[in-house]
């Protein structure tokens, strides 16, 4: 079930904003926490957007994370160290060989890295902060915030994961957690990035001072270290939807990135089925793309690619998104047609299934947008905008494309929503301003392609599914 949130919650947070860079200065339901050395840690359930669409599950994750007591004998910390970016994983062991060992978990299997999963119940969260000094992976807290909040308003449905801020005791989080991340970490030709993130997080955990902006990382008293809780399901897509990367970082990848069936067919002027059919037999020119992808896709998945792309493409312009390609999920569902409804229940990753497949059932990958952390800042590089993917897309969901100029219009009148944006995530000034300009590019560039009839609002996944073919949702430029 889904529902309507217009309105803020009534337990407010809020602090004065700092003077420059991000800050803690956010605003949502708070909880309150007390580490052992007596510092005050939150959880912070950002305001709903007002016009956001949440699901029951979203809002029952917000309140399972924000319940998380990091100091509990049924939890444990252990530095993620795998990947780039230096993170926290946040074990349940209230059940399995540590019951109760909450330090033994820490010294011997944290040490394992990924596998420290499987002597634990489950993974509770996962703990992010904001990383960009020299040499490591760039990072930023406030963006998954973003990426979440705007995808239920935008009703962009790709798997962008709930998240809340959260402070933890930047004493206890050094002892705990980042002086065992530098132990851990660094010990492959690919971890220097995170090694590096870990060695800069124990510098600062022992004085703040030497971070900048501190504000960015530490709360405003300096007493926590804060970020956000997520977590990241999925598997990696290889080059069908993350393109063969064969260019290198950068443009060169996200050029790449528009050479995959979806998005060829996404730039197709062509209707929507024969778009498809174009996107899939040029992209199968490519040997990698054709041994990742195969042969025989289904039309109905491409249409849900090309409703995730056209997703993705919308919110890393908006949000200047540096680190997208190479980074999309997906988790694998049997989906099918039962009494003309869409029904769905999730596929093995690999191997074979449990059961038979219903009658009919397609196996879908549906998209995960995990990796939502190098967005927002000023100083990050905007492939979407530069490699120019809204200026090429010809196909685009309807109500995403309303909801943007909903958006737009707001922020042109700093209404409710450009004061939402501007009071909840700590944003300073200049990262509200780049969301304002970057959301009335975005609308412009779209609605110049609807005004040129260049653009058809035909991505409806679920109908395609149902009828092979979708009849165009009539709108006029302005999203009415």
């Amino acid at each position: 079930m889904k529902y309507r949130i217009c309105s803020a919650l009534s337990a407010l947070f809020l602090i004065l904003p700092a003077m420059a860079g991000s800050s803690d200065n956010v605003l949502g339901a708070s909880v309150t926490f007390q580490s052992p050395n007596g510092v005050t840690e939150r959880c912070i359930r950002i305001t709903p957007m007002p016009g956001a669409t949440y699901s029951d599950k979203d809002l029952e994750t917000e309140q399972e994370y924000c319940s998380i007591d990091l100091y509990a004998e049924t939890v444990a910390l252990c530095p993620k160290t795998w990947s780039t970016s230096p993170g926290m994983i946040v074990y349940d062991i209230s059940t399995g060989p540590y019951q109760g060992d909450r330090a033994g978990f820490e010294r011997s299997a944290c040490s394992e890295g990924k596998g420290a999963e499987d002597p634990a119940k489950d993974e509770l969260a996962k703990f992010k902060p904001t990383m960009n000094a020299k040499g490591t992976s760039g990072t930023f807290s406030p963006s998954p915030l973003l990426y979440y909040h705007f995808s239920r308003f935008l009703e962009a449905d790709i798997g962008v994961p709930p998240a809340v801020w959260r402070s933890m005791d930047r004493q206890a989080h050094l002892s705990e957690v980042a002086r065992a991340g530098v132990a851990i970490s660094g010990h492959s030709h690919s971890s220097g990035m995170n090694y590096a993130g870990w060695q800069k997080l124990v510098e600062a955990d022992n004085n703040p001072q030497t971070y900048a902006p501190t504000e960015d990382l530490f709360t405003s008293d300096l007493s926590a270290v804060y970020g956000v809780l997520l977590k990241s399901p999925g598997s990696r897509y290889n080059s069908e939807v993350n393109g063969t990367r064969k260019s290198g970082w950068g443009k060169g990848q996200n050029n790449d990135f528009q050479e995959t069936a979806p998005f060829l067919a996404l730039r197709s002027g062509l209707p929507l089925t024969e778009a498809v059919k174009a996107g899939v037999s040029t992209a199968l020119k490519d040997p990698q793309i054709k041994k990742d992808m195969g042969d025989n896709v289904a039309q109905e998945q491409i249409v849900y690619w090309m409703a995730d792309i056209a997703n993705i493409a919308l919110l890393d312009f908006i949000f200047s998104q540096q680190d997208r390609v190479g980074n999309i999920d997906y988790t694998p569902y049997w989906v099918w047609v039962e009494d003309d409804k869409i029904r769905d229940r999730k596929a093995a990753t690999h191997g074979e299934e449990a059961e038979a497949p219903p009658l009919g059932a397609i196996r879908i990958k549906r998209t995960h947008l995990n990796d939502n952390d190098a967005g927002a800042r000023v100083e990050y590089a905007n492939f979407a905008k530069s490699t120019e993917m809204l200026e090429k897309i010809r196909h685009f969901p309807a109500k995403t494309y309303s909801k943007l100029m909903e958006l737009n219009d707001d922020f042109g009148s700093q209404g409710v929503l450009y004061g939402f944006v501007r009071d909840s995530f700590g944003l300073d000034a200049h990262q509200l301003d780049q969301i304002v300009k970057n959301t009335a590019l975005a609308a412009e560039i779209l609605s110049d392609t609807c005004s040129r009839q260049e653009l058809v609002f035909d991505l409806e996944p679920v109908e395609f599914f149902k009828t092979k073919d979708v009849k165009p949702v009539v709108l006029d430029c302005k999203g009415y």
